[in-house]
């Protein structure tokens, strides 16, 4: 019979929340707005997208290995995640600096804003990537994790909303410096509420040993043949976030010159609304019925969504092919962050975000979105803004992030085999 799950309490769950929703309030101007910023303002490059979304993402898994390790070291978390959250707001600000170049200027400036982005990512990396996200493994059990990690996966989502309902208007309108200033201050607003909210997990401890050796801890072969479930989850997670970075940079983009579609906000609140209850409902059956059998569940729902968004033109097509797409790949999201959770060796968890990275956002930035510049340009569909020649991105990316998901029925299978291996 399995147990009762764990309460995690409501200050753990306000920190939880508050961090979940800001942090990815940020990420997604960072995944979505600076792509579009980038595209609509200084070049219609594409490659230009994706060599951004490439350098954010080394960026990103540099400082979490670091960082993430420091945390461990010192036997801190809160104070990585409140600075971390201040210095996040700042360097997202900054953006409003950012000024339209002149043509010749272009490519300079666009420099200039990957830069930019680079900053911005060490900072958002070690508030979120290393310090919140081992400080949720240390305050989680194993028996709550369904639960918390399907909240915790839909608030991008949430985040997203927010985003598209309440601030699009203004990059619709040109009004990026004021967009900017907004998130950023939401951001740091973030950090405050921290010092007030956030505790210390209980038993956190200084880690022993040399710290230069901890940031590589866990690249270790030895490491990696000691824990094979961990690693195999990672795999998982893998997979789907390089589908996933397949579309996602060139989804606002797609929507607004293929679909035609200008006002876009009402469909993607409700793609966002539903899977987001979805994922929720969802939940406490991870929890009940175990988060591997939940990832052979979800990940054909996954798959199908994409393969819909591929045929879906109409707005009321691609709302119920969103929902499909997203909810699976929520409850995905969260069986694979719970499965990690799971598998992580105790006290060790700052150590190892830097791994997750390496599989969430290192390796699915750099071959997602060039994934995606591959179908865009197989179609060759361009069109000519102000005499800048822009790429369009078509519904070919749908259809190479669904062949690519397909792949984690690989991963998936080697997991079982492994989890009965060791119970045997």
């Amino acid at each position: 019979m399995k147990k009762k799950a764990t309460p995690l309490g409501g200050r753990t769950w306000a920190a939880l929340l508050i961090f979940g929703l800001f942090g990815q309030i940020a990420w997604v101007i960072e995944n979505m707005y600076f792509n579009v910023f980038l595209y609509n303002t200084i070049s219609g490059d594409t490659a230009m997208i994706a060599a951004m979304v490439g350098w954010s993402a080394v960026t990103a898994t540099v400082t979490t290995l670091i960082m993430g390790a420091l945390s461990d070291k010192l036997g801190r978390r809160k104070a990585f995640i409140v600075g971390g959250y201040l210095l996040w707001g700042v360097s997202i600000a900054v953006f409003a600096l950012v000024r339209t170049p002149a043509a010749a200027a272009a490519h300079g400036t666009a420099v200039l804003v990957v830069i930019l982005d680079c900053v911005m990512t060490f900072f958002g990396s070690t508030a979120n990537d290393a310090a919140f996200n081992a400080w949720v493994t240390d305050v989680t059990t194993e028996d709550n994790r369904g639960r918390t990690e399907t909240v915790l996966a839909i608030m991008p989502l949430i985040a997203m909303l927010v985003v598209f309902g309440a601030l699009d208007g203004l990059t619709q309108s040109g009004s990026w410096p004021l967009f900017f200033l907004i998130v950023g201050g939401l951001t740091a607003a973030g950090g405050l509420v921290g010092l007030f909210v956030l505790k210390e997990p209980v038993g956190l401890k200084r880690a022993d040993g040399s710290y230069f050796a901890d940031i590589l801890y866990g690249l270790r072969p030895s490491v990696v043949k000691a824990n094979p479930l961990l690693y195999l989850s990672l795999c998982a997670l893998g997979v789907y976030s390089i589908s996933q970075q397949v579309y996602m940079p060139y989804l606002i983009i797609y929507i607004q010159q293929f679909l035609g579609i200008t006002d876009y906000t009402m469909l993607l609140a409700g793609v966002l609304i539903v899977s987001s209850v979805v994922s929720v409902a969802v939940g406490k059956t991870v929890d009940r019925v175990g988060k591997l059998p939940s990832l052979w569940a979800a990940a054909p729902v996954g798959v199908i969504g994409l393969a819909l968004m591929y045929f879906a033109r109409s707005q009321w097509a691609v709302l119920g092919a969103g929902i499909v797409m997203l909810g699976g790949g929520m409850v995905i999201l969260a069986c694979c962050n719970g499965l990690i959770r799971d598998y992580t060796p105790e006290h060790m968890a700052g150590r190892f975000q830097g791994i997750r990275i390496i599989f969430q956002v290192l390796i699915p930035m750099v071959t997602g979105p060039y994934l995606g510049v591959l179908a865009i340009r197989s179609t060759g569909m361009t069109y000519d803004d102000l005499g800048t020649l822009k790429e369009v991105p078509t519904p070919g990316i749908f259809l190479m992030a669904a062949a690519v998901l397909l792949l984690i029925f690989i991963v998936i299978a080697l997991l079982g085999r492994q989890k009965r291996k060791g119970a045997a």
